[in-house]
């Protein structure tokens, strides 16, 4: 019977799970809960513009994990395609081209959100700020890419 239950439960997962590593980002402020109903427990809000990694898809309702590794449900429809980015790092440097000797264009505090345009070769995003100023910034001082 237990294995039944797990082969299920694994068949289950598997039909929602996201097949590669797949960002969105949060369309409007909303609940996070700890199960996939309004009925969970509420975890906390998340504000519009955070990025969240995709886990599962179940009826409705998205499993996603955020840039500190948590693991929380939202309903579907507050996920849009446009991706962000958040600053990780205490002060994200964004520079005119993708190079470490460029121009600092503006820089970004940690937990700012920021418009992802594209990624760029040798470990670089090209990004945009909501003031519309953009630039490069190295992989490694965001989350979402």
């Amino acid at each position: 019977m237990k294995r039944r239950m797990l082969c299920l439960l694994l068949a289950a997962g598997a039909a929602g799970a996201a097949s590669a590593i797949e960002y969105r980002s949060v369309e409007a402020a909303t609940i996070l809960y700890d199960a996939p109903s309004q009925k969970g427990s509420k975890l906390f809000v998340i504000k519009r513009g955070t990025p969240v990694e995709l886990v599962v898809n179940l009826e409705g309702w998205s499993k996603v994990r955020d840039a500190d590794g948590s693991l929380a449900w939202i309903e579907a429809k507050y996920l849009g395609k446009r991706r962000t980015l958040i600053v990780t790092a205490p002060r994200g440097q964004i520079r005119q081209v993708a190079d470490d000797s460029a121009a600092v264009v503006f820089e970004a505090e940690k937990n700012v959100a920021l418009d992802f345009v594209e990624v760029a070769p040798g470990g670089w995003a090209k990004v945009r700020h909501r003031d519309g100023q953009s630039g490069f910034v190295r992989a490694n001082q965001v989350w979402g890419l």
